[in-house]
């Protein structure tokens, strides 16, 4: 069956708005003709991260290992040639292709994606931002182009954004991230306050812990907000009001207590909702 661009991008949105909900609000700030460009960044990044992570998945590491090389592979070929078959990636090349997009920034986020097949821990803050310039700042620069800064400083504050959102997933998924084998809080942090993930229980230790990563991942926020201004009007209300609802997921972790065992922490819906009104009046 010939998937055609408009059912790609239609794919893409489809993934967007099941498996990423703050992000997927928050594209509704943009220009109705800039969302589906965003959509399919946001469809390269979930079917890549669904080889890697999917915990329903009975492949074995291998097997997932080669299903990622082979899905790079895939998305350079077709981009070497303009256009793909794929349901995913004919948006995405469409997209790569109409914004100029580097090329490289998919092989630093493929780099960082196949990392987890190897890297269960970080023992420093410093190698965590080694993982996370692939899975989360590299998606700041991804983005930029399409937003179409008014500045080229606005690459670095992008590539902060991506890592503050990205630390907020990682102290909300703490509990997932086990059931995979993994943590992402720096191991010189956890010896620091004496806390332990794998009891999965809300001690002390844990919520000293824990404020210390949210009072960092808030001064990453900071220095991102900077870069906000030097976006055209209708880019920087589309990223305000996904800063504002992705360090929503602290203020929540910080309402549960710290407990990001029991339960997964949410922004709720109409707050998302509400975030995207206010953020849409003039």
């Amino acid at each position: 069956m010939v998937v055609t661009l408009e059912q790609s991008y239609a794919r893409c949105k489809q993934l967007n708005k099941r498996y990423g909900t703050t992000y997927y609000w928050s594209t509704h700030l943009l220009p109705v003709v800039k969302r589906h460009h965003v959509h399919a960044l946001y469809g390269f990044c979930r079917y890549a991260d669904d080889i890697v992570d999917d915990l329903g998945s009975t492949a074995t590491t291998a097997e997932r290992e080669a299903a990622l090389t082979d899905f790079g592979d895939r998305f350079f070929v077709d981009l070497a040639r303009g256009t793909s078959d794929d349901p995913v990636l004919k948006a995405v090349v469409h997209t790569v292709k109409a914004f100029d997009i580097d090329p490289e920034y998919f092989r630093r986020f493929l780099r960082s994606m196949a990392m987890d097949f190897t890297c269960e821990t970080y023992e420093t803050f410093e190698d965590l931002l080694d993982y996370m310039d692939g899975s989360a700042a590299v998606i700041g620069e991804m983005m930029v182009p399409i937003l179409e800064p008014l500045s080229p400083e606005a690459f670095e504050h992008a590539r902060e954004l991506g890592i503050a959102f990205q630390l907020s997933n990682f102290w909300r998924d703490v509990n997932e991230d086990l059931d995979r084998g993994r943590v992402y809080l720096p191991q010189e942090d956890l010896r620091k306050f004496g806390a332990d993930p794998w009891l999965r229980k809300v001690t002390p230790e844990w919520r000293e812990l824990m404020a210390f990563e949210i009072a960092r991942t808030r001064r990453i926020y900071s220095s991102a907000d900077l870069g906000i201004p030097m976006l055209p009007p209708a880019s920087a209300r589309c990223i305000a009001g996904a800063r504002r609802l992705y360090s929503g997921i602290l203020v929540e972790i910080e309402k549960a207590g710290y407990d990001v065992f029991t339960s997964r922490v949410r922004v709720p819906t109409w707050k998302k909702l509400a975030v995207a009104s206010r953020m849409l009046r003039p």
